[in-house]
């Protein structure tokens, strides 16, 4: 297992560092990611959702899509706040790994040793200590949460002062360093280790030695309610019901649970987090930790026995379907998911928002996949302009929409909704004015026929594909 980790992670950085990451042009697959994210916000029923895209330094794409407050018709836009959940953890697990460089504390030194007036029982004898290293890894064997702030409908969590009483009847769940248990409660536990060995609160150290030096004016170690009455927090809706409804979720404190949960910000700032790991990935010189530091981080510290999970010091790593190897943290809690992730390959960053209960890995997923896909260019069209046929078309009798996007002398046409977009795609080539045949991925010979008809004053009215006519939208 060591032997592995060790040669993936030598592996993984070395490829990294010797690569010359080029500029790219995403133009394309931008245009593409934003017909999808609006069309399938719609199908979703998602009240609201805020997406930023980074090529290493620069925001190459940013945009709201929906509303902050439903009610109130106040849009969702890039610089709306919201609670970023669990990506909070992140920010708790560089503050470690400061107080580590600085020698004020030891990966592997044990929780009964840096926080002795906090008691949890080890039911487990035969179990190893309790870590800093197996909390950021999710494999101390402490139960995920304490307490029932989770339970609605008012989300009432316990404060530090109660933590420290509830702990004393408190028992492991597992051996440490036995099984992956994701854990709630070991991180915050990290969060009072971070303020016991800063001599610091621990919001007042997360300003001072993260937020503020990273320039993160809108990220903040709390929920800021004054924000979520005026809209500049977006409001949280539950999941949808049987009716297709999502009933707003009310405000609520995650108190003793703020390390691992209560942080608040919005996709450009966790873009600019983004960029600040791909520049420390890439540079010899330390911001905020060492570039070996952030690294190690990064590297594979769990692995399940299958292989699913893979977990660094506080960062999630994951391997998609597509090739693609993202790492970073989500974040779910009442009314809100958010994701923020990184592709160190490409040095390319995702970061969303959505202010309602939704599956935020299948929008993060498909936006890798599709910045992924190439696009080979026709130079015998390159020069003609195809941007009459661009838009949306109605193909509800079948499922949705049809969005069709010129790309590079060709037409991409990708149906709606779909939790695909990366591979649900296809090319059609120009055969004559109003005319293109699509390009069979198995061997590019040229298939069925897209035909547009136009109305009597010469725009285009609809397309047809075999035996479907479809109306366009816009």
């Amino acid at each position: 297992m060591k032997k592995t980790t060790f040669f993936w992670a030598f592996g993984f950085w070395a490829s990294l560092a010797l690569s010359q990451v080029t500029k790219v042009d995403y133009n394309a697959q931008l245009k593409i990611i934003d017909y999808w994210l609006n069309a399938q916000r719609d199908f979703d029923k998602l009240p609201g959702i805020s997406v930023a895209i980074v090529q290493d330094q620069d925001i190459i794409f940013k945009k709201g899509y929906g509303y902050a407050d439903v009610a109130n018709k106040i849009p969702m836009k890039p610089e709306t706040i919201g609670s970023i959940c669990s990506i909070s953890k992140l920010f708790t697990s560089v503050g470690v790994m400061q107080l580590w460089e600085k020698g004020k504390l030891r990966l592997d030194d044990s929780l009964t040793a840096l926080l002795p007036e906090y008691k949890i029982n080890q039911q487990f004898s035969e179990s190893v200590p309790i870590t800093v290293r197996s909390m950021l890894t999710h494999s101390s064997g402490i139960t995920r949460d304490i307490g029932e702030g989770w339970n609605g409908p008012n989300f009432s969590f316990i404060t530090t002062d109660e933590l420290k009483k509830t702990l004393l009847n408190l028992q492991t769940l597992y051996p440490s360093s036995t099984y992956f248990q994701y854990s709630n409660l070991a991180m915050s536990l990290l969060g009072e280790i971070v303020a016991s060995k800063s001599g610091t609160p621990y919001k007042n150290y997360v300003e001072e030695n993260i937020l503020k030096p990273m320039n993160l004016g809108s990220t903040h170690p709390y929920l800021p309610e004054n924000y979520w009455k005026t809209g500049e927090m977006a409001k949280g809706y539950g999941g949808l019901n049987r009716q297709g409804e999502r009933k707003p979720l009310p405000f609520f404190n995650p108190n003793a649970l703020t390390p691992a949960a209560g942080f608040s910000s919005n996709v450009i700032d966790l873009a600019k987090f983004a960029s600040w790991q791909l520049r420390l990935l890439s540079n010899s010189k330390a911001e905020l930790l060492r570039p070996s530091t952030l690294k190690e981080m990064q590297r594979i510290q769990w692995t399940s026995p299958d292989k699913k999970i893979t977990w660094g010091l506080g960062f999630y790593i994951q391997f998609q379907t597509s090739g693609i190897t993202t790492i970073g943290h989500d974040g779910s809690c009442p009314g809100y998911v958010s994701s923020v992730m990184i592709d160190p390959k490409k040095k390319m960053g995702v970061t969303l928002l959505i202010n309602a209960a939704a599956d935020v890995y299948k929008y993060s997923d498909q936006i890798f996949t599709i910045l992924n896909k190439e696009f080979d260019e026709d130079s015998t069209t390159k020069q003609m302009d195809f941007s009459e046929y661009e838009g949306r078309y109605d193909v509800s009798d079948w499922g949705g929409e049809a969005i069709i996007v010129p790309v590079k002398g060709k037409l991409i046409v990708m149906n709606v909704p779909t939790n695909a977009a990366g591979i649900h795609m296809r090319e059609y080539k120009y055969i004559k004015k109003d005319v293109f045949r699509l390009i069979r991925e198995d061997d590019k010979t040229l298939g069925e026929e897209l035909v547009f008809e136009r109305d009597e004053k010469g725009t285009i009215k609809n397309m047809r594909s075999l035996f479907f006519k479809n109306n366009k939208i816009n």
